[in-house]
């Protein structure tokens, strides 16, 4: 997702008006960078961070070495997390960085992009492959093994994360956000409407400007789910995104189109505008790694396509989800083991 505070520019530069001075929230108006962030779940969440703090949460983060080496020129920087079972190799991790190297000029978001570990086995793994790594420590639950869907660590992780890896990246997203946006999620399925609220959002991928509407908004979404126990973020914002108080701070919620943001649920039919694909509408680690890498491949049959005078751009087409489809249909929590490794 992507952040912004402050000044209300975008991460493309474009300007806006100033925001009305914050009433509640002074201590997050000092000069440090701020935040724009973009969750990209390859579930990877990926994060633009734009100069300011991050609200709520990773405190260490902003004004760390690695986030300032990493800032694009306009003080932009790429956040997403891994642990332990995403970062094994040939896994979730690889596959992000993979979707990178092979994507249309999204090369150069590695540059700015900063991962973020869970655990101390996902560091270590980051600093073979990346050069931007922050060591992050959670108490109170182990993230080092994959957490199944709706399962008790998997709620404790999602309500800390700014995500996991399930989104790949083929070309530049930020030509499709929202100039006017303040908050900005892709969709499982979209119904046309940027505007419509019964668009059904997923989390694993959002943009966000850090301002007094989006850090009331995140502070609200986070305490909310006291009053939602057992749901995860994207359920609860499901939840609330009708409430009154969201039209109190007039923040401007856009939903992002799965022609460029698409996924399992919903595909990017048009292989000319697809940015991102989310490995979303599907449980297991296993089925999202091996879907994932077939993904790649339709990708790369695309892009050799592209310098093919003979080729038929129009018959590209994607050959997932395989393993994923009906996954949501097995148990979702098998119980613990006894003995963790």
């Amino acid at each position: 997702m992507g952040l912004e505070t402050g000044t209300n520019t975008t991460a493309a530069g474009h300007q806006h008006h100033k925001s009305p001075p914050p009433e509640s929230n002074n201590h997050h108006h000092h000069q440090t960078p701020k935040l724009v962030i973009i969750f990209a779940m390859v579930a990877f969440s990926c994060l633009f961070l734009y100069h300011s703090s991050l609200p709520l949460r990773f405190p260490g983060i902003i004004g760390h070495r690695n986030s300032r080496s990493a800032a694009i020129n306009n003080n932009t920087i790429v956040i997403t997390a891994i642990n332990d079972a995403w970062a094994e190799p040939n896994s979730m991790f690889d596959l992000l960085l993979e979707s990178f190297q092979i994507g249309n000029q999204t090369q150069r978001f590695l540059n700015h992009l900063v991962v973020i570990a869970l655990d101390q086995k996902a560091y270590a793994r980051c600093l073979k492959l990346h050069p931007h790594c922050y060591n992050l420590n959670t108490d109170g639950v182990d993230f080092s093994e994959e957490a199944y869907f709706m399962a008790a660590d998997y709620l404790k992780m999602m309500w800390r994360r700014i995500d996991f890896l399930h989104i790949m990246w083929f070309r530049d997203p930020f030509p499709h956000f929202h100039e006017d946006g303040d908050f900005q999620i892709a969709c499982d399925y979209f119904r046309g409407n940027p505007f419509d609220l019964n668009n059904l959002p997923n989390g694993g991928f959002t943009y966000v400007k850090s301002n007094v509407r989006t850090i009331q908004f995140y502070k609200y979404w986070f305490d909310s789910r006291l009053n939602y126990t057992g749901l995860h973020d994207q359920d609860v914002f499901n939840k609330i995104k009708f409430d009154p108080f969201i039209s109190h701070i007039r923040i401007r919620i856009r939903f992002l189109d799965t022609s460029f943001f698409g996924g399992f649920c919903e595909p990017s039919r048009d292989f000319d505008k697809v940015c991102t694909m989310h490995a979303n509408c599907c449980v297991g680690l296993e089925n999202k790694v091996h879907d994932i890498g077939i993904m790649l491949q339709d990708w790369r049959k695309y892009m050799l396509s592209l310098g093919n005078e003979t080729a038929t751009l129009s018959s590209a087409s994607w050959t997932v989800p395989q393993s994923c489809r009906g996954s949501f249909q097995r148990p979702r929590a098998p119980k613990k083991r006894g003995n963790k490794r």
